[in-house]
């Protein structure tokens, strides 16, 4: 730190930039403003005078460039880029790449993991949104929905009203989904890493919307399932997050449970994600009251394997 009438002069570590520090004297008060004004400022040598002024202060001669220094201008905030959505965190090139290999890593380590499979699927899924974003616009529900953004948590959807409905609809059938595997529609994480806001509220939807495609499909929540799900997800969204935990969470399955899986759900479920419409494009919200089995009829839903 250099100090001199009243300013000092201090680096910060690991830092190119300079910060310069203002003593304010009131002469006429003869009183002492302690605030202190932090300026950043840019070595440069004084080219144009060899000397300095007798009569010109030390203090002067500092800030207007006498003892080779130039005040340097704070960068303009209009420069500085804002989020695009109000969960959004911008990352560059470098950022994205360890966040993937990172992600990648812990997901495949342990697939309970949900926080490192979200990571995954926003930082590997822009060219799967962007498709998944035309098949929505091109579809008259799915264009709805893009236009309506609605959201599914407790907040938006009331869970007391849907467990009135008659045990067939596609709400109760909901209903009775979270209660049995204890989840809530409220513990899907924000999308943060997508670089587009419609694009980021694809990736929302999809992943707000997991627990009522486990619904349709009739699946539950163990390994078996899950996988079921993901396959059926992978063939019509196309994210690689969902190929990847099709393709590696078999890998965790005991010899009974693998056998099942190749004779009756990896059949069943690549039968359904080739044939059945996008659930995507399934306003969920405006068919709670409709039959579940109307649903599947619909969609072309193959009902789920009795096992």
């Amino acid at each position: 730190m250099l100090r001199c009438g009243g300013v000092c002069l201090r680096r910060h570590l690991g830092r190119e930039r300079l910060y310069l520090s203002t003593t304010i004297l009131n002469h006429t008060a003869q009183t002492t403003d302690d605030s202190t004004r932090v300026i950043p400022i840019k070595l440069t040598p004084d080219l144009t005078s060899s000397t300095q002024d007798p009569n010109t202060s030390a203090s002067e001669a500092l800030v207007t460039g006498g003892l080779g220094f130039t005040p340097h201008d704070p960068p303009d905030q209009e420069t500085v880029e804002q989020p695009l959505y109000e969960t959004h965190v911008r990352t560059n090139l470098f950022q994205r790449t360890i966040l993937t290999c990172g992600s990648a890593v812990s997901a495949i380590l342990d697939p309970r993991r949900h926080d490192m499979v979200a990571v995954l699927g926003e930082t590997t899924g822009h060219t799967a949104l962007t498709r998944l974003h035309t098949l929505m616009s091109d579809d008259s529900e799915g264009r709805r929905i893009l236009v309506d953004k609605p959201r599914i948590n407790t907040s938006t959807i009331d869970l007391d009203a849907l467990r009135k409905l008659p045990d067939d609809s596609l709400g109760r059938t909901y209903i009775n989904f979270l209660e049995v595997n204890d989840v809530t529609p409220d513990s899907r994480l924000p999308v943060q890493f997508v670089d587009d806001p419609e694009l980021a509220y694809v990736m929302q939807r999809y992943r707000e919307g997991h627990d009522l495609f486990h619904t349709v499909l009739g699946m539950p929540t163990n390994m078996l399932g899950e996988v079921a799900v993901k396959w059926v997800e992978a063939l019509q969204t196309g994210l690689p997050m969902c190929y990847g935990a099709a393709v590696f969470g078999p890998l965790r399955f005991r010899p009974k449970q693998r056998q099942k899986y190749l004779s009756v759900y990896l059949p069943w479920a690549l039968r359904v994600g080739r044939t059945g419409r996008l659930l995507m494009n399934v306003y969920f919200e405006e068919r709670w009251e409709q039959s579940i089995h109307e649903v599947r009829a619909e969609f072309g839903i193959e009902p789920p394997p009795d096992v």
